[in-house]
Protein backbone atom coordinates (compact mmCIF):
# COMPACT_ATOMS: atom_id res chain seq x y z
CA UNK A 1 0.00 0.00 0.00
CA UNK A 2 1.15 3.54 -0.77
CA UNK A 3 4.20 2.18 -2.61
CA UNK A 4 5.74 0.67 0.55
CA UNK A 5 7.81 -2.48 0.31
CA UNK A 6 5.62 -5.51 1.11
CA UNK A 7 6.28 -6.85 4.58
CA UNK A 8 7.57 -10.44 4.42
CA UNK A 9 5.34 -13.04 6.04
CA UNK A 10 7.19 -15.10 8.62
CA UNK A 11 5.21 -18.20 7.66
CA UNK A 12 5.64 -18.00 3.90
CA UNK A 13 7.71 -16.67 0.99
CA UNK A 14 9.31 -13.27 1.41
CA UNK A 15 7.10 -11.71 -1.25
CA UNK A 16 3.84 -12.98 0.26
CA UNK A 17 1.68 -11.27 2.85
CA UNK A 18 -1.27 -12.49 4.88
CA UNK A 19 -4.52 -10.73 5.53
CA UNK A 20 -7.75 -11.69 7.25
CA UNK A 21 -10.56 -12.37 4.77
CA UNK A 22 -13.86 -10.70 5.58
CA UNK A 23 -16.64 -12.14 3.43
CA UNK A 24 -19.38 -10.11 1.77
CA UNK A 25 -22.09 -11.72 3.93
CA UNK A 26 -20.27 -10.64 7.09
CA UNK A 27 -20.01 -6.94 6.13
CA UNK A 28 -21.90 -4.52 8.37
CA UNK A 29 -22.86 -0.89 8.06
CA UNK A 30 -20.38 1.80 9.17
CA UNK A 31 -17.35 -0.41 9.64
CA UNK A 32 -13.82 -0.34 8.28
CA UNK A 33 -12.93 -2.69 5.42
CA UNK A 34 -9.45 -4.06 4.77
CA UNK A 35 -9.57 -7.34 2.86
CA UNK A 36 -9.37 -9.02 -0.55
CA UNK A 37 -12.13 -9.18 -3.17
CA UNK A 38 -12.40 -9.89 -6.88
CA UNK A 39 -13.81 -7.23 -9.20
CA UNK A 40 -17.05 -8.32 -10.85
CA UNK A 41 -17.99 -5.23 -12.88
CA UNK A 42 -16.47 -1.79 -13.31
CA UNK A 43 -17.91 1.36 -14.89
CA UNK A 44 -17.34 5.11 -14.89
CA UNK A 45 -20.23 7.45 -14.10
CA UNK A 46 -20.82 11.16 -13.68
CA UNK A 47 -22.64 12.40 -10.59
CA UNK A 48 -25.18 15.20 -10.46
CA UNK A 49 -22.42 17.61 -9.49
CA UNK A 50 -20.61 16.78 -12.73
CA UNK A 51 -17.79 14.98 -10.92
CA UNK A 52 -16.89 11.51 -12.12
CA UNK A 53 -16.78 8.40 -9.94
CA UNK A 54 -16.07 4.69 -10.40
CA UNK A 55 -18.79 2.13 -9.74
CA UNK A 56 -17.86 -1.51 -9.26
CA UNK A 57 -19.03 -4.75 -7.68
CA UNK A 58 -16.77 -6.74 -5.36
CA UNK A 59 -17.19 -10.51 -5.17
CA UNK A 60 -16.35 -13.52 -3.08
CA UNK A 61 -17.99 -16.92 -2.64
CA UNK A 62 -20.68 -15.53 -0.31
CA UNK A 63 -21.97 -12.93 -2.78
CA UNK A 64 -21.22 -9.47 -4.10
CA UNK A 65 -21.42 -5.89 -2.84
CA UNK A 66 -21.53 -2.53 -4.60
CA UNK A 67 -18.50 -0.27 -4.22
CA UNK A 68 -17.59 3.29 -5.20
CA UNK A 69 -14.37 5.22 -5.79
CA UNK A 70 -14.76 9.02 -5.63
CA UNK A 71 -11.15 10.28 -5.55
CA UNK A 72 -8.42 10.02 -8.22
CA UNK A 73 -10.89 8.21 -10.44
CA UNK A 74 -8.83 8.16 -13.65
CA UNK A 75 -5.75 6.77 -11.93
CA UNK A 76 -7.78 4.14 -10.07
CA UNK A 77 -9.62 3.07 -13.24
CA UNK A 78 -6.31 2.44 -14.99
CA UNK A 79 -4.95 0.38 -12.09
CA UNK A 80 -7.20 -2.69 -12.46
CA UNK A 81 -9.71 -4.44 -14.71
CA UNK A 82 -12.81 -6.58 -14.26
CA UNK A 83 -11.82 -9.97 -12.86
CA UNK A 84 -8.72 -8.68 -11.04
CA UNK A 85 -8.12 -9.35 -7.34
CA UNK A 86 -7.86 -6.25 -5.17
CA UNK A 87 -6.71 -5.57 -1.65
CA UNK A 88 -9.36 -3.01 -0.67
CA UNK A 89 -9.22 -0.50 2.17
CA UNK A 90 -12.21 1.72 2.96
CA UNK A 91 -15.47 1.69 4.86
CA UNK A 92 -19.11 0.67 4.45
CA UNK A 93 -22.17 2.88 4.19
CA UNK A 94 -25.83 2.39 3.35
CA UNK A 95 -26.96 4.04 0.14
CA UNK A 96 -30.57 3.73 -1.06
CA UNK A 97 -31.15 0.89 1.44
CA UNK A 98 -28.17 -1.09 0.15
CA UNK A 99 -24.81 -1.75 1.72
CA UNK A 100 -21.96 -0.12 -0.20
CA UNK A 101 -18.18 -0.04 0.18
CA UNK A 102 -16.46 3.32 -0.27
CA UNK A 103 -12.88 2.56 -1.33
CA UNK A 104 -10.13 4.82 -0.02
CA UNK A 105 -7.16 2.74 -1.18
CA UNK A 106 -6.69 -0.30 -3.34
CA UNK A 107 -3.94 -2.53 -4.64
CA UNK A 108 -4.04 -5.03 -7.48
CA UNK A 109 -2.85 -8.50 -6.41
CA UNK A 110 -1.14 -11.38 -8.13
CA UNK A 111 -3.86 -14.08 -8.48
CA UNK A 112 -1.41 -17.01 -8.23
CA UNK A 113 -1.60 -17.62 -4.45
CA UNK A 114 -5.38 -17.06 -4.34
CA UNK A 115 -8.05 -19.74 -4.75
CA UNK A 116 -10.52 -18.58 -7.46
CA UNK A 117 -13.33 -20.64 -5.86
CA UNK A 118 -13.10 -18.39 -2.79
CA UNK A 119 -13.99 -15.37 -4.91
CA UNK A 120 -16.71 -16.84 -7.15
CA UNK A 121 -20.33 -16.40 -5.99
CA UNK A 122 -22.06 -19.72 -5.41
CA UNK A 123 -25.50 -20.58 -6.74
CA UNK A 124 -28.09 -18.60 -4.77
CA UNK A 125 -30.95 -20.47 -3.10
CA UNK A 126 -34.01 -19.19 -1.30
CA UNK A 127 -33.08 -21.15 1.82
CA UNK A 128 -29.55 -19.75 1.85
CA UNK A 129 -30.87 -16.21 1.45
CA UNK A 130 -33.21 -16.57 4.42
CA UNK A 131 -30.56 -18.16 6.63
CA UNK A 132 -28.00 -15.53 5.67
CA UNK A 133 -30.37 -12.76 6.71
CA UNK A 134 -31.01 -14.32 10.12
CA UNK A 135 -27.60 -15.72 11.09
CA UNK A 136 -25.10 -13.51 12.94
CA UNK A 137 -21.74 -12.91 11.28
CA UNK A 138 -19.78 -15.70 13.08
CA UNK A 139 -22.43 -18.28 12.14
CA UNK A 140 -22.38 -17.08 8.51
CA UNK A 141 -18.60 -17.47 8.44
CA UNK A 142 -18.83 -20.96 9.92
CA UNK A 143 -21.50 -21.94 7.37
CA UNK A 144 -19.31 -20.58 4.57
CA UNK A 145 -16.46 -22.75 5.84
CA UNK A 146 -18.66 -25.84 5.70
CA UNK A 147 -19.76 -24.99 2.15
CA UNK A 148 -16.15 -24.53 1.14
CA UNK A 149 -15.31 -27.99 2.48
CA UNK A 150 -18.16 -29.50 0.44
CA UNK A 151 -17.18 -27.67 -2.75
CA UNK A 152 -14.49 -30.05 -4.12
CA UNK A 153 -16.76 -33.07 -3.70
CA UNK A 154 -19.55 -31.26 -5.52
CA UNK A 155 -17.38 -30.33 -8.49
CA UNK A 156 -17.98 -26.58 -8.44
CA UNK A 157 -21.22 -26.29 -6.50
CA UNK A 158 -24.10 -28.34 -7.90
CA UNK A 159 -22.71 -28.24 -11.46
CA UNK A 160 -21.37 -31.80 -11.41
CA UNK A 161 -24.71 -33.15 -10.19
CA UNK A 162 -26.58 -31.29 -12.92
CA UNK A 163 -24.19 -32.68 -15.54
CA UNK A 164 -24.90 -36.21 -14.26
CA UNK A 165 -28.65 -35.63 -14.57
CA UNK A 166 -28.14 -34.16 -18.05
CA UNK A 167 -26.36 -37.36 -19.10
CA UNK A 168 -29.21 -39.46 -17.69
CA UNK A 169 -31.80 -37.51 -19.70
CA UNK A 170 -29.66 -37.65 -22.85
CA UNK A 171 -29.28 -41.43 -22.41
CA UNK A 172 -33.06 -41.85 -22.71
CA UNK A 173 -33.34 -40.01 -26.04
CA UNK A 174 -35.08 -42.41 -28.41
CA UNK A 175 -33.50 -41.45 -31.75
CA UNK A 176 -30.05 -43.11 -31.96
CA UNK A 177 -28.58 -40.37 -34.16
CA UNK A 178 -29.71 -37.58 -31.81
CA UNK A 179 -28.51 -39.53 -28.77
CA UNK A 180 -25.10 -40.14 -30.37
CA UNK A 181 -24.71 -36.43 -31.19
CA UNK A 182 -25.58 -35.34 -27.64
CA UNK A 183 -22.96 -37.69 -26.18
CA UNK A 184 -20.43 -36.51 -28.77
CA UNK A 185 -20.75 -33.13 -27.02
CA UNK A 186 -20.94 -34.42 -23.44
CA UNK A 187 -18.02 -36.84 -23.88
CA UNK A 188 -15.81 -34.14 -25.38
CA UNK A 189 -13.35 -33.27 -22.56
CA UNK A 190 -13.24 -29.64 -23.71
CA UNK A 191 -17.02 -29.41 -23.16
CA UNK A 192 -18.10 -31.98 -20.56
CA UNK A 193 -15.54 -31.08 -17.89
CA UNK A 194 -15.84 -27.26 -17.98
CA UNK A 195 -19.63 -27.66 -18.06
CA UNK A 196 -19.45 -28.64 -14.37
CA UNK A 197 -18.24 -25.17 -13.37
CA UNK A 198 -19.23 -22.89 -16.26
CA UNK A 199 -21.56 -19.91 -15.65
CA UNK A 200 -24.53 -19.41 -17.97
CA UNK A 201 -23.86 -15.68 -18.31
CA UNK A 202 -21.66 -12.85 -17.10
CA UNK A 203 -24.70 -11.40 -15.34
CA UNK A 204 -28.52 -11.47 -15.51
CA UNK A 205 -29.20 -15.20 -14.86
CA UNK A 206 -27.33 -18.27 -13.58
CA UNK A 207 -24.17 -16.13 -13.36
CA UNK A 208 -22.26 -18.41 -11.02
CA UNK A 209 -20.07 -21.51 -11.21
CA UNK A 210 -22.21 -24.45 -12.32
CA UNK A 211 -24.96 -22.09 -13.48
CA UNK A 212 -24.83 -23.25 -17.11
CA UNK A 213 -25.37 -26.92 -16.22
CA UNK A 214 -28.23 -25.92 -13.92
CA UNK A 215 -29.85 -23.89 -16.71
CA UNK A 216 -29.46 -26.64 -19.35
CA UNK A 217 -30.78 -29.30 -16.97
CA UNK A 218 -33.78 -27.12 -16.14
CA UNK A 219 -34.62 -26.44 -19.80
CA UNK A 220 -34.28 -30.17 -20.63
CA UNK A 221 -36.78 -31.00 -17.88
CA UNK A 222 -39.12 -28.29 -19.17
CA UNK A 223 -38.77 -29.81 -22.66
CA UNK A 224 -40.17 -33.10 -21.33
CA UNK A 225 -43.06 -31.26 -19.66
CA UNK A 226 -43.96 -29.38 -22.84
CA UNK A 227 -43.66 -32.56 -24.93
CA UNK A 228 -46.18 -34.24 -22.59
CA UNK A 229 -48.58 -31.33 -23.11
CA UNK A 230 -47.98 -30.89 -26.85
CA UNK A 231 -47.36 -34.35 -28.36
CA UNK A 232 -47.33 -32.68 -31.80
CA UNK A 233 -43.77 -31.54 -31.03
CA UNK A 234 -40.94 -34.05 -31.30
CA UNK A 235 -39.62 -34.89 -27.82
CA UNK A 236 -36.11 -35.83 -28.98
CA UNK A 237 -35.63 -32.59 -30.91
CA UNK A 238 -36.89 -30.58 -27.93
CA UNK A 239 -34.52 -32.31 -25.48
CA UNK A 240 -31.60 -32.00 -27.89
CA UNK A 241 -32.29 -28.31 -28.48
CA UNK A 242 -32.60 -27.72 -24.75
CA UNK A 243 -29.09 -29.11 -24.24
CA UNK A 244 -27.35 -27.75 -27.33
CA UNK A 245 -28.74 -24.21 -27.43
CA UNK A 246 -26.24 -22.80 -24.89
CA UNK A 247 -23.72 -25.60 -24.44
CA UNK A 248 -20.82 -23.81 -26.15
CA UNK A 249 -20.99 -21.07 -23.57
CA UNK A 250 -18.35 -23.22 -21.89
CA UNK A 251 -15.98 -21.71 -24.48
CA UNK A 252 -17.64 -18.30 -24.78
CA UNK A 253 -17.37 -17.27 -21.10
CA UNK A 254 -14.46 -18.06 -18.82
CA UNK A 255 -15.35 -19.63 -15.47
CA UNK A 256 -12.49 -17.66 -13.90
CA UNK A 257 -11.56 -13.98 -13.50
CA UNK A 258 -15.02 -12.47 -13.20
CA UNK A 259 -16.62 -14.52 -16.01
CA UNK A 260 -14.94 -12.59 -18.80
CA UNK A 261 -15.74 -13.36 -22.45
CA UNK A 262 -13.02 -15.28 -24.25
CA UNK A 263 -11.55 -14.03 -27.52
CA UNK A 264 -13.48 -16.72 -29.41
CA UNK A 265 -16.61 -15.79 -27.48
CA UNK A 266 -16.33 -12.14 -28.50
CA UNK A 267 -15.33 -12.80 -32.10
CA UNK A 268 -17.62 -15.75 -32.89
CA UNK A 269 -20.18 -16.26 -30.11
CA UNK A 270 -21.75 -19.42 -28.72
CA UNK A 271 -24.49 -19.64 -31.36
CA UNK A 272 -22.07 -19.82 -34.29
CA UNK A 273 -19.63 -21.94 -32.29
CA UNK A 274 -22.37 -24.51 -31.58
CA UNK A 275 -23.50 -24.59 -35.21
CA UNK A 276 -19.91 -25.28 -36.25
CA UNK A 277 -19.57 -28.02 -33.62
CA UNK A 278 -22.80 -29.72 -34.75
CA UNK A 279 -21.50 -29.88 -38.32
CA UNK A 280 -18.11 -31.18 -37.17
CA UNK A 281 -19.45 -33.85 -34.78
CA UNK A 282 -22.29 -34.98 -37.06
CA UNK A 283 -19.80 -35.52 -39.90
CA UNK A 284 -17.91 -38.00 -37.70
CA UNK A 285 -21.03 -40.04 -36.84
CA UNK A 286 -21.99 -42.82 -39.20
CA UNK A 287 -24.79 -41.97 -41.66
CA UNK A 288 -26.00 -38.96 -39.71
CA UNK A 289 -29.06 -37.64 -41.63
CA UNK A 290 -28.42 -34.26 -43.26
CA UNK A 291 -31.96 -32.98 -42.62
CA UNK A 292 -31.71 -33.94 -38.94
CA UNK A 293 -28.47 -31.98 -38.65
CA UNK A 294 -30.16 -28.98 -40.28
CA UNK A 295 -33.14 -29.08 -37.89
CA UNK A 296 -30.87 -29.26 -34.84
CA UNK A 297 -28.72 -26.44 -36.16
CA UNK A 298 -31.84 -24.35 -36.82
CA UNK A 299 -32.99 -24.75 -33.21
CA UNK A 300 -29.61 -23.46 -32.01
CA UNK A 301 -29.28 -20.51 -34.37
CA UNK A 302 -32.87 -19.33 -33.77
CA UNK A 303 -33.13 -19.84 -30.00
CA UNK A 304 -32.76 -16.11 -29.17
CA UNK A 305 -36.03 -15.64 -31.02
CA UNK A 306 -35.37 -12.28 -32.70
CA UNK A 307 -32.81 -11.07 -35.22
CA UNK A 308 -32.05 -8.04 -33.06
CA UNK A 309 -31.38 -10.38 -30.10
CA UNK A 310 -28.60 -12.14 -31.98
CA UNK A 311 -30.36 -14.99 -33.76
CA UNK A 312 -29.26 -15.40 -37.40
CA UNK A 313 -32.67 -16.99 -38.10
CA UNK A 314 -36.16 -16.65 -36.68
CA UNK A 315 -37.72 -19.89 -35.35
CA UNK A 316 -39.43 -21.68 -38.23
CA UNK A 317 -40.13 -25.10 -36.70
CA UNK A 318 -42.42 -25.95 -33.81
CA UNK A 319 -39.48 -27.31 -31.82
CA UNK A 320 -37.34 -24.21 -32.43
CA UNK A 321 -40.15 -21.92 -31.26
CA UNK A 322 -40.68 -23.99 -28.11
CA UNK A 323 -36.97 -24.18 -27.23
CA UNK A 324 -36.75 -20.39 -27.58
CA UNK A 325 -39.69 -19.96 -25.20
CA UNK A 326 -38.44 -22.52 -22.67
CA UNK A 327 -35.01 -20.88 -22.63
CA UNK A 328 -36.65 -17.50 -22.09
CA UNK A 329 -38.88 -18.82 -19.29
CA UNK A 330 -36.02 -20.41 -17.38
CA UNK A 331 -33.62 -17.48 -17.73
CA UNK A 332 -36.26 -14.88 -16.78
CA UNK A 333 -37.56 -16.80 -13.78
CA UNK A 334 -33.98 -17.28 -12.56
CA UNK A 335 -33.17 -13.58 -12.97
CA UNK A 336 -36.40 -12.48 -11.22
CA UNK A 337 -35.70 -14.75 -8.25
CA UNK A 338 -32.09 -13.58 -8.02
CA UNK A 339 -33.23 -9.93 -8.02
CA UNK A 340 -35.74 -10.70 -5.26
CA UNK A 341 -33.20 -12.61 -3.16
CA UNK A 342 -30.69 -9.76 -3.28
CA UNK A 343 -33.28 -7.08 -2.49
CA UNK A 344 -33.70 -6.03 1.15
CA UNK A 345 -37.33 -4.88 0.93
CA UNK A 346 -40.36 -6.79 2.16
CA UNK A 347 -43.02 -6.39 -0.54
CA UNK A 348 -41.65 -4.57 -3.59
CA UNK A 349 -38.09 -4.65 -4.85
CA UNK A 350 -36.19 -1.51 -5.74
CA UNK A 351 -36.55 -0.63 -9.43
CA UNK A 352 -34.95 -3.55 -11.30
CA UNK A 353 -32.86 -1.92 -14.02
CA UNK A 354 -32.90 -5.08 -16.15
CA UNK A 355 -36.69 -4.95 -16.44
CA UNK A 356 -37.20 -1.24 -15.64
CA UNK A 357 -39.87 -1.97 -13.06
CA UNK A 358 -40.46 -2.87 -9.41
CA UNK A 359 -41.08 -6.58 -8.78
CA UNK A 360 -43.56 -7.92 -6.25
CA UNK A 361 -41.82 -10.19 -3.75
CA UNK A 362 -44.40 -10.21 -0.96
CA UNK A 363 -46.73 -13.09 -0.05
CA UNK A 364 -49.37 -13.96 -2.66
CA UNK A 365 -53.02 -13.21 -1.72
CA UNK A 366 -54.18 -16.84 -1.81
CA UNK A 367 -54.74 -19.38 0.96
CA UNK A 368 -51.14 -20.53 0.58
CA UNK A 369 -49.99 -16.96 1.30
CA UNK A 370 -46.31 -17.49 0.68
CA UNK A 371 -43.74 -15.28 -1.02
CA UNK A 372 -41.62 -16.32 -4.06
CA UNK A 373 -38.50 -16.03 -1.88
CA UNK A 374 -38.27 -15.98 1.93
CA UNK A 375 -38.12 -12.46 3.40
CA UNK A 376 -34.66 -11.23 4.39
CA UNK A 377 -35.41 -7.87 6.00
CA UNK A 378 -34.00 -6.98 9.38
CA UNK A 379 -35.96 -7.92 12.50
CA UNK A 380 -37.53 -10.92 10.82
CA UNK A 381 -40.50 -12.26 12.78
CA UNK A 382 -41.04 -15.86 13.83
CA UNK A 383 -44.05 -16.04 11.54
CA UNK A 384 -41.79 -15.54 8.57
CA UNK A 385 -39.51 -18.29 9.79
CA UNK A 386 -42.52 -20.56 10.11
CA UNK A 387 -43.52 -19.64 6.56
CA UNK A 388 -40.06 -20.57 5.35
CA UNK A 389 -40.17 -23.92 7.19
CA UNK A 390 -43.64 -24.59 5.79
CA UNK A 391 -42.34 -23.79 2.31
CA UNK A 392 -39.44 -26.18 2.76
CA UNK A 393 -41.70 -29.02 3.99
CA UNK A 394 -44.30 -28.67 1.24
CA UNK A 395 -44.19 -31.81 -0.94
CA UNK A 396 -43.31 -31.50 -4.60
CA UNK A 397 -46.02 -31.99 -7.16
CA UNK A 398 -45.96 -35.53 -8.50
CA UNK A 399 -43.52 -35.82 -11.40
CA UNK A 400 -43.96 -38.00 -14.50
CA UNK A 401 -42.26 -41.38 -14.07
CA UNK A 402 -39.56 -40.67 -16.63
CA UNK A 403 -38.42 -37.58 -14.75
CA UNK A 404 -38.32 -38.77 -11.14
CA UNK A 405 -34.71 -39.81 -11.44
CA UNK A 406 -33.60 -36.30 -12.31
CA UNK A 407 -34.16 -34.76 -8.89
CA UNK A 408 -30.79 -33.55 -7.53
CA UNK A 409 -29.33 -35.73 -4.82
CA UNK A 410 -27.93 -33.98 -1.77
CA UNK A 411 -24.21 -34.45 -1.28
CA UNK A 412 -23.19 -35.92 2.08
CA UNK A 413 -21.98 -33.25 4.51
CA UNK A 414 -18.24 -32.80 4.67
CA UNK A 415 -16.34 -32.04 7.87
CA UNK A 416 -15.86 -28.33 8.50
CA UNK A 417 -12.27 -27.04 8.17
CA UNK A 418 -10.52 -25.35 11.04
CA UNK A 419 -11.40 -21.70 11.41
CA UNK A 420 -7.88 -20.44 10.73
CA UNK A 421 -7.84 -22.15 7.34
CA UNK A 422 -10.39 -19.70 5.95
CA UNK A 423 -9.88 -16.56 8.01
CA UNK A 424 -6.55 -15.60 6.45
CA UNK A 425 -5.31 -15.48 2.88
CA UNK A 426 -1.81 -15.32 1.50
CA UNK A 427 -1.47 -12.85 -1.34
CA UNK A 428 1.23 -11.28 -3.46
CA UNK A 429 1.06 -7.54 -4.27
CA UNK A 430 1.01 -6.93 -8.01
CA UNK A 431 4.10 -4.74 -7.62
CA UNK A 432 6.08 -7.88 -6.82
CA UNK A 433 5.40 -9.18 -10.35
CA UNK A 434 6.93 -6.14 -12.04
CA UNK A 435 9.90 -5.80 -9.71
CA UNK A 436 8.80 -2.30 -8.73
CA UNK A 437 7.53 -0.95 -5.48
CA UNK A 438 4.67 0.91 -7.14
CA UNK A 439 2.11 -1.43 -8.67
CA UNK A 440 -0.06 1.41 -10.00
CA UNK A 441 -2.36 3.96 -8.40
CA UNK A 442 -3.31 2.98 -4.88
CA UNK A 443 -5.43 5.95 -3.91
CA UNK A 444 -9.09 5.19 -4.62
Amino acid sequence: MDGATPTPDSNGPASDEQIRKVYVQALKEKEAVHTVFRVGTKAKHTGRSGKGFLSLTLQDRTGEVDARIFENVEAAAAAFAEGDFLLVQGHTITWQKKLQVVIDRLEKLDPTPLDPAEFTPAAPTAEAAAEAAEAPAPERAEKADRERAEQPARGGGQGAQHVQHIREIAGRVHDPHVRALLFAFLDDPSIGEPLKVAPAAKGIHHAYRGGLAEHLHSVMRLAHRIADHYPQADRDLLVAGALLHDILKVKEISSERGFEYTDEGRLVGHITMTAQAIREKASRLEAFPALLEQHLTHIVISHHGQLEWGSPKLPMTLEAMLVHMLDSIDSRVASWLEIMQKDQNERWTENARLYDRHLWKGPVPTTRGRAPVPPRHKGQKDGHKEQHREHAKEPRREQPHRERKHEPRKAPPAPAPKAEESTKFSFKPFAALTGTQDGGPKEG
